[in-house]
């Protein structure tokens, strides 16, 4: 397949929706000879359906009995974290290919904090789920929410007020206190100025929004203050040119994705987020602009309103693999 561009060419796209309607039904309890016939034809053709089959069978095969165990949720809220660090959907797919052989390890492999991550994360005091939002009070009466799949510890001292960002993405308005009031990422240390800003953590970089007051970032690069209206992204050695703070960017947590004439990829990518399974868009629609408001926390309903306002139509292969494509005329 094509280098990781963080979409799949239409040419890949059909070939692993053909691969997953193959899967489907050759899956089925109805399943005749002439279909497994039909479908060894299909995949003697090229070499882009062997490609596509073995992705899908890879993914197939290991989501089945995850989904009849314990370790069900740990496999979904890993493939929606993909999501979450920005890795391109093909990438993703790519990956897959791992479960087939590399058992549950493989699962948690795929996330960018690896093993050691993913413990820290269920050990954390504070943990949400795939699709899961959480509000919490301080002792402080400092307020938080906890966007999906996130993970926090929190540790008040007299002399200071800490909070450990281990996973995901934060909204924090902090109460008045003499006492400092930090957030530690993996790439450097937030100091609240008296503020309201959001805190997300990536692979490789850390992403703050101001909304009120002022937040200092220190890590290796120094120390920088960023005012109210502006973001910044940072890693441990850099920090990122400012730009303008999007206010609906805090949508998220009163349960609602805002989208303000975006790509119909960006949302669907967001949304994704908050859903278990695999949710794609066909390349020749990709680019629809989108604007509305839709809710984060009942993503079917979220694709249906977008198939009623654009000229798409989402397309359930399978039970956890879901694309929006274009509506057939």
């Amino acid at each position: 397949m094509a280098a990781d561009t963080g979409q799949f060419t239409q040419a890949e796209y059909d070939d692993l929706q053909e691969a997953a309607a193959w899967f489907a039904r050759l899956r089925a309890e109805t399943a005749t000879e002439g279909e497994r016939r039909a479908w060894q034809s299909w995949f003697d053709q090229n070499e882009g359906h062997r490609k596509a089959w073995r992705l899908i069978e890879a993914a197939g095969r290991r989501f089945e009995p995850l989904q009849a165990n314990a370790n069900r949720k740990l496999a979904s809220d890993t493939l929606a974290g993909l999501r979450g660090r920005r890795i391109g959907r093909r990438r993703a797919l790519n990956l897959l290919v791992l479960a087939a052989g590399g058992g549950l390890a493989a699962w948690g492999g795929w996330r960018y904090t690896g093993l050691p991550g993913i413990a820290s994360s269920l050990a954390a005091q504070y943990r949400t789920g795939t699709g899961e939002l959480r509000a919490i009070v301080l002792e402080d009466g400092t307020r938080l929410w906890l966007n999906t799949c996130s993970a926090l510890n929190s540790e008040y001292q007299p002399t200071l007020r800490r909070l450990q960002l281990v996973d995901g993405e934060i909204l924090v308005e902090t109460a008045h206190d003499t006492r400092p009031f930090v957030v530690d990422t993996a790439h450097g240390r937030l100091r609240a100025l008296g503020t309201r800003f959001t805190v997300r953590e990536l692979a490789d970089a850390t992403y703050l929004s101001v909304y009120d007051g002022a937040v200092e970032i220190r890590n290796g690069a120094g120390a920088r203050v960023i005012e109210a209206g502006r973001q910044v992204e940072f890693s441990r050695d850099t920090i990122a040119a400012l730009g303008a703070a999007d206010p609906a960017r805090q949508a998220w947590s009163g349960g609602v994705l805002l989208a303000d004439n975006i790509p119909l990829r960006e949302l669907l990518d967001e949304l994704g987020r908050y859903r278990k399974g695999y949710l794609g868009v066909a390349p020749d629609v990709a680019e629809l602009r989108v604007m509305g408001a839709f809710p984060l926390q009942d993503s079917e309903r979220a694709l249906a309103m977008l198939a009623d306002a654009l000229p798409v139509r989402v397309r359930r292969v399978l039970p956890w693999w879901v694309s929006v494509e274009a509506r057939e005329k």
